[in-house]
């Protein structure tokens, strides 16, 4: 093992499992980071969900306002065309992000979480937690290796 030292924490699900190379390590951590990049578009397309509902939603109101004002064909054509469209062929938003949770985002996981299973032991965040250890100061206020 060149760069990365086992951590001696007390958290054994923090702890490098016996034979556990660098590179192995350094890999998981980057299938983890790469994960947490996909948590966070899951998160936008659940924000882009409610943007676009509220968004159409809020339709409703203009069409009001626009025959209030006697604006007539205009808020006919956003009363037809628009309110209720799907945002790509065939699916609402709610239809995405199902597909996008069923899809990609369940195989990610799984994949990630059968790599660690297969070459950790199941340990999450080993990388970070050897980093943690190595950045931290010992014995400082607010640098305890544990809660």
């Amino acid at each position: 093992m060149s760069g990365i030292e086992p951590r001696p924490s007390g958290h054994q699900q923090d702890q490098r499992p016996a034979g556990l190379d660098d590179e192995t390590v350094e890999a998981l951590g980057e299938l983890s980071k790469a994960l947490e990049t996909v948590h966070r578009v899951r998160g936008h397309l659940y924000s882009a969900h409610q943007l676009v509902g509220g968004a159409d939603l809020t339709l409703s109101h203009v069409v009001e306002l626009l025959r209030q004002a006697g604006h007539h064909q205009v808020a006919d054509r956003v009363e037809h065309e628009l309110i209720g469209r799907n945002v790509l062929p065939g699916r609402w938003t709610f239809q995405i992000v199902e597909e996008f949770d069923d899809g990609y985002y369940a195989a990610f996981q799984e994949i990630e979480r059968d790599a660690r299973e297969k070459l950790a032991g199941g340990r999450r965040h080993i990388f970070e937690a050897e980093m943690k250890e190595r950045r931290r100061t010992h014995g400082m206020p607010g640098h305890e290796a544990t809660p």
